[in-house]
């Protein structure tokens, strides 16, 4: 595949990506699109209509998750270019999340409604809150990467690709997965919850769960003892102050005490240089920043794990 061609390949996979993750805004919040989670599409029994939606979920989670898999990638690779691997990745999921939404049928029975009462504005604003830390978590971890615009313009300009590398920015310092945790607050955050509308955000929660444990054991076998690390100081779903590490007492090693995992700016993460020796029994320093993910299964995944390294996504 040429350059020119590869590079226009990824920027057409790109935009129908941002076309395709505005529509599922509005599908979610039921607004502007034609076709929504709560409203439009074909009608259905519900026994019937419930089998389909499960099913449409079922054929995102695959490809999702399945093409994300080192061992996958590694033979796609042999048929398509590996400057437009992620680009064909993410065309993939849009185009398992645009029949999704084609054909998805509404479950219109209403769990809850507070839609009139003070908590409602509430609500919508947290799922719109939730979005928006899904697009600042891609950002992060360098969002034209994640999607594929990274690898066809180095491509195109001639230049080898390099994966980015372990950084802690931001929100990764107090959660593992904030893509995943701003999907879930987007999918669960609304003042009227259908059946339909829980049926997806029930299903895509338990996916992304699972996905997390499969994107995490990639991780574990890619970055080895940084990700283990990693994995041990900052909580998964759920925010909280990371754990820190306690640091070598003087009387025990020469060297000087390691900062506090996750105080230093986010930075490329390299080995910690070996202690000197001294006469007490050698301890190596831990590594002044953590590893930390770089990138989150939907979204990898919507597009997971997405770089060259192990990938998110789920």
């Amino acid at each position: 595949m040429g350059r020119i061609v590869a590079f226009l390949y990824g920027t057409v996979a790109y935009l129908l990506f941002l076309a395709v993750f505005l529509y599922a805004i509005g599908f979610i919040e039921n607004m502007v699109v034609p076709q929504s989670v709560d409203a439009g599409g074909p009608s259905s029994l519900l026994g019937q209509a419930l089998l389909i939606n499960v099913a449409l979920l079922s054929i995102f989670a695959v490809q999702h998750s399945v093409m994300a898999r080192p061992g996958f990638k590694a033979l796609w690779t042999k048929i398509v270019p590996e400057p437009v691997e992620r680009s064909t990745y993410v065309l993939f999921a849009n185009a398992a999340l645009a029949l999704l939404f084609w054909q998805w049928r509404p479950m219109t029975g209403e769990v809850w409604n507070v839609a009139g009462s003070g908590i409602a504005p509430v609500l919508v604003g947290l799922s719109f809150a939730g979005w928006g830390l899904v697009l600042a978590s891609t950002i992060l971890i360098n969002h034209f990467d994640l999607f594929g615009m990274r690898q066809v313009y180095l491509h195109l300009t001639s230049r080898e690709y390099a994966p980015i590398g372990f950084r802690t920015p931001l929100f990764y310092r107090f959660v593992r997965h904030p893509l995943m945790l701003g999907f879930m607050i987007a999918f669960w955050a609304t003042p009227t919850m259908t059946a339909g509308h829980l049926l997806f955000a029930a299903v895509t929660t338990v996916y992304m769960l699972i996905a997390i444990q499969l994107e995490e054991r990639d991780l574990v076998t890619y970055h080895g003892e940084d990700y283990e690390r990693y994995r041990s100081e900052v909580s998964m779903i759920i925010p909280m102050p990371p754990k820190r590490s306690a640091a070598p007492s003087t009387a025990e090693t020469s060297a000087p005490a390691a900062p506090a995992p996750l105080e230093p700016a986010p930075a490329v993460a390299s080995p910690a240089p070996d202690a000197p020796p001294t006469p007490a029994p050698e301890r190596e320093p831990e590594s002044s920043e953590p590893a930390a993910d770089t990138a989150d299964p939907l979204a990898q995944e919507m597009g997971g794990g997405m770089r060259e390294e192990p990938d998110r996504t789920e």
